[in-house]
């Protein structure tokens, strides 16, 4: 059993939910890891991330969005609104801003607002799926004609750098 790891870089937008159709990386991994049959894992790291299946609808706003990705952050903006300001929801309380002002991390500013998530977390738990696994046969994704498995970073505060992670294990 042949085993192969791979992880890549996504840069996100700020301003609404970053979408990504990661087509061209399972293509990649599955010829990279020279796997016949088996099964490819993609996971995220992050916890105001999805990872999910569904159908390429080939039509987008001027952003580029897919009108579906726009229709499902239309429903959520309905059942999940954006947080504009501190105490909209419970989180985060003042132990979890304290602790966020102690990280230092120098991409992103150790500032109360980039904390100002919690709707990226509840979609992110609504949407669910931190991984997804996809068969390999004879070297092809079994995804379907239309099928694709999307990553979405539901935290639209501002630009990052997003991690995603893929394992295939087979022969």
């Amino acid at each position: 059993m042949n085993i192969y790891h791979r992880a890549i870089t996504i840069k996100t937008v700020a301003g609404r939910p970053s979408y990504h159709d990661m087509s061209d990386e399972i293509k990649a991994v599955i010829e990279q890891a020279n796997i016949q049959n088996g099964l490819l894992t993609i996971t995220t790291p992050h916890t105001t991330c999805s990872l999910f299946f569904d159908e390429c609808m080939h039509d987008t706003n001027y952003f580029g969005d897919d009108y579906l990705h726009v229709d499902i952050n239309n429903v959520l903006d309905n059942i999940v609104p954006k947080m504009t300001s501190e105490n909209q929801y419970n989180s985060p309380g003042p132990k979890h801003i304290e602790f966020g002002l102690s990280l230092s991390d120098p991409n992103y500013p150790a500032e109360k607002w980039v904390m100002l998530n919690t709707d990226a977390h509840i979609r992110s738990s609504l949407f669910g799926c931190f991984s997804a696994s996809v068969i390999i046969k004879e070297r092809v994704a079994q995804l379907g004609e239309l099928g694709r498995i999307y990553f979405v970073d539901w935290d639209g505060l501002r630009e990052r750098n997003r991690t995603v992670n893929f394992m295939t294990m087979g022969n």
